[in-house]
């Protein structure tokens, strides 16, 4: 794994400029999108280049890593929702190429046709990624088989709870989401992890130095043969030198 280290603007920055390399190259790209605190501001280096002029997402198909289950994309905690308003309202992409997994329609047979989907259109160019405290990646927790391909999950404690700050009690956290899998995660061609802050720093030595586990979901990228890792400082505390 590559790892790139440096101020939360700076990885924004450097990981904005791989997109940038990938468009010019491959104007229609696949991309995986995710959600949470940690990408807006990669979002928003997005947004500005988009507006200069610097990438276009007008031929991109987008595919995000999960929804949670019971929410449709209206409500204002949908991943759907998310991302329509912190990155697809404010680039040049067309927003029936942009596809999230149904967090209302969770059988076996739509996750699979995610998938398909995804296979059908040739496969995710470059794969963004954040990281749960417990290893997780995607709604993947702790033990999911490392073969596993888009399927619902029932969350954990400690992901409900770190979610919490979202809504307005533990209460309306969703118990369940449809995540993509981890294989369908590491069948992209690239691989971006992002992290920030130093609560994320024990699991990011677990991942770049310990073993190989599904116990921490998130080390099975020392697997992969394009994978890049972007830190702040703060989340880069406990690696060795």
């Amino acid at each position: 794994m590559k790892i790139f280290i440096g101020t939360q603007e700076e990885i924004a920055k450097k990981a904005a400029q791989r997109y940038v390399d990938l468009l010019k190259e491959k104007p229609n790209a696949i991309l995986g999108h995710a959600t949470g605190s940690t990408p807006l501001g990669l979002y928003a280096e997005l947004i500005k280049l988009n507006k200069e002029g610097a990438l276009t997402y007008k031929d991109v198909t987008s595919f995000n890593l999960d929804e949670y289950v019971g929410l449709d994309g209206s409500h204002d905690q949908s991943y759907r929702y998310f991302m329509n308003e912190n990155l697809f309202n404010h680039i040049d992409i067309d927003l029936a190429k942009t596809f999230v997994p149904s967090g209302l329609d969770t059988s076996a047979e739509t996750a699979a046709n995610y998938d398909k989907a995804i296979e059908a259109a040739g496969g995710i160019d470059l794969q963004l990624l954040g990281i749960g405290n417990n290893g997780h990646i995607g709604f993947n927790e702790p033990n999911t088989p490392f073969g596993s391909c888009t399927h619902m999950v029932e969350l954990t404690e400690s992901t409900r709870q770190a979610n919490k700050r979202f809504f307005n009690s533990i209460d309306e956290v969703p118990t369940h989401a449809v995540t993509m899998g981890i294989k369908t995660i590491m069948n992209a061609k690239s691989i971006i992890l992002m992290a920030i802050g130093s609560a994320k720093a024990p699991v990011i030595k677990a991942i770049v130095e310990g073993e190989v586990t599904p116990e921490i979901p998130a080390s099975v990228l020392q697997l992969h043969p394009n994978a890049e890792i972007y830190l702040d400082y703060e989340a880069a505390a406990l690696l060795s030198k």
